[in-house]
């Protein structure tokens, strides 16, 4: 029989894949379309890129291919089936996530109905950022992360030092959160460090916990040394992220608007995490509760942090919230044999959850979701949303020249590159980190006509345009003779008056 967590694991794949139309959703950030032509491309050559090989803005430019083991993941599996197959290892990794965050509520204390009950919350909190991106495979580590260096052990053995190493190698090869390992064995290194100044604790055990968090810390650093930039990596990340004026303009990285339609249970979601930091300092808890304060802030400011609200921070609130039903005092007699009703109750159901497995069959609903996948009706809809993306629009953007300078969006910009196979050079996508902060300033003015938006736009000799319906720049454009050359519900594509040198229609 499986356990809930496995159970748990498929109802989040089958959910995310059709319920949630994943097969469509999880690719609607088209950032998707580099990853795999990325991916695909250093499988082909078995290099990785040096220079920027997608853009007229910044060809030949230094790029950083950072995510590149995620990349050649997600190409080498689209070379054999397509984005059914991708689709697919999101929608598995995501419910592996699932698997992970049963696991860690176990871990922290928490009891089983909370956790069950806890589980909506997870998946509406989760799916904001629900995408074919590799962020995605980062949640894993992360999960596996929280529960090494809450259960660190007192000696460090040479197991622990080849499987932090290899694990950090890992990540830093597939995403950049693997900065958040040696950050969190810190973090709990000096909670253990502290405790026993505050309070009356075993000193040499909490220091001796300390001892084995610090080098796990030295030990993740060093494995995530291994990779084809070695340090470089390092500081390209740290720079990435120090970058106010960048940061400032990537929408990702701004406030989650708390009053958007279905965003109760998000609310809900990060004050219990608030709460449950708040009760882990009154147990002692020092590095829960400091973990549970620098993730709720941080996803008030950035939306990004919001799936680890309810990734890491829900399972330690379970563990917070059940420890303080359980020793709660000067409760009314009744409500006091509730709360022990209820307990009893959950640890019981727990019980039966920790007997069972379920492996043996645990192979099962991923075959029939994969076998559903693929069937035609769904396997033609799988893709880009149409209704985001120029698909239809495509075929009349494949007749333009070879040497056409197409202004397109970000949003655009990594499905040209995946329909065309990085052929057509594209003006602007996904990869801010490679365009910079004064680039995202001028494409900001220019989208939004701004003063000197014109100064701008003919500063890069552009011969044909491609936008959503909606942006103020097609009639703009428009009135300065540019002609349209199709338009369907999604985009328009518009061509520079025959009189501009270098313009064709």
């Amino acid at each position: 029989m499986p356990d809930v967590a496995l159970v748990a694991a498929w109802v989040t794949l089958v959910y995310c894949l059709f319920l949630f139309q994943g097969y469509q959703k999880l690719f609607r950030d088209s950032d998707a379309g580099w990853h795999i032509r990325t991916g695909e491309a250093i499988v082909a050559t078995g290099a990785l890129p040096r220079t920027d090989p997608y853009s007229f803005t910044m060809q030949g430019k230094p790029w950083l291919a950072w995510e590149w083991g995620a990349d050649v993941l997600m190409g080498s599996v689209h070379r054999v089936s397509g984005l059914s197959g991708v689709a697919m290892l999101y929608g598995l990794a995501i419910a592996s996530g699932v698997w992970l965050w049963f696991r860690l509520h176990r871990q922290a204390g928490g009891t089983f109905l909370l956790a069950c009950a806890m589980a909506p919350l997870l998946l509406s909190t989760c799916n904001i950022h629900w995408l074919a991106r590799p962020h995605v495979l980062g949640w894993i580590f992360l999960l596996a992360t929280i529960a090494v260096v809450r259960s660190a052990p007192d000696r460090f053995r040479a197991r622990h030092a080849w499987g932090l190493a290899l694990g950090s190698a890992l990540w830093a090869n597939l995403h950049a959160s693997f900065l958040f390992a040696p950050l969190a064995a810190l973090l709990y290194a000096a909670g253990h460090a502290v405790r026993p100044f505050l309070w009356q604790m075993d000193r040499a055990a909490e220091w001796r916990r300390a001892r084995w968090l610090l080098a796990a810390a030295t030990t993740a650093v060093l494995g995530s040394l291994i990779n084809p930039y070695g340090w470089h990596l390092h500081e390209h990340i740290l720079r990435y992220l120090t970058d106010t004026p960048l940061l400032d303009r990537i929408g990702e990285f701004q406030s989650f608007n708390f009053h958007a339609e279905g965003a109760g249970q998000i609310v809900a979601t990060l004050l219990l995490g608030i709460v449950g930091g708040v009760l882990a300092l009154g147990q002692r808890r020092l590095a829960d509760g400091a973990l549970a304060f620098a993730i709720a802030a941080a996803a008030v400011r950035s939306a990004r942090f919001l799936p680890l609200v309810a990734l890491l921070l829900l399972p330690l609130a379970n563990g917070t919230i059940t420890a303080c039903l359980r020793t709660a005092s000067g409760l009314r007699t009744d409500l006091r044999r509730g709360i022990d009703a209820f307990l009893a109750y959950s640890d019981n159901l727990g019980r039966l959850d920790a007997s069972a497995g379920g492996w043996a069959v645990a192979w099962t609903v991923p075959a029939l979701a994969w076998m559903l996948l693929t069937t035609p009706a769904i396997a033609q809809r799988t893709g880009f949303p149409p209704d985001q993306f120029p698909v239809a629009a495509y075929d009349r953007v494949a007749e333009l020249p070879a040497n056409t300078r197409l202004f397109a969006p970000d949003k655009f910009g990594g499905y040209l590159i995946y329909r065309s196979n990085g052929i057509r050079k594209v003006f602007f996508d996904g990869r801010s980190d490679l365009y910079g902060a004064r680039f995202l300033q001028d494409y900001g003015r220019m989208v939004q006509v701004r003063p000197g938006w014109r100064q701008l736009w003919d500063r890069f000799a552009f011969t044909h345009a491609l936008m959503p319906n909606d942006y103020s720049l097609i009639p703009a454009l428009r009135q300065n003779g540019w002609s349209e050359l199709y338009r369907d519900r999604t985009a328009t594509l518009l061509a520079a008056p025959a009189s501009r040198p270098g313009g064709q229609n």
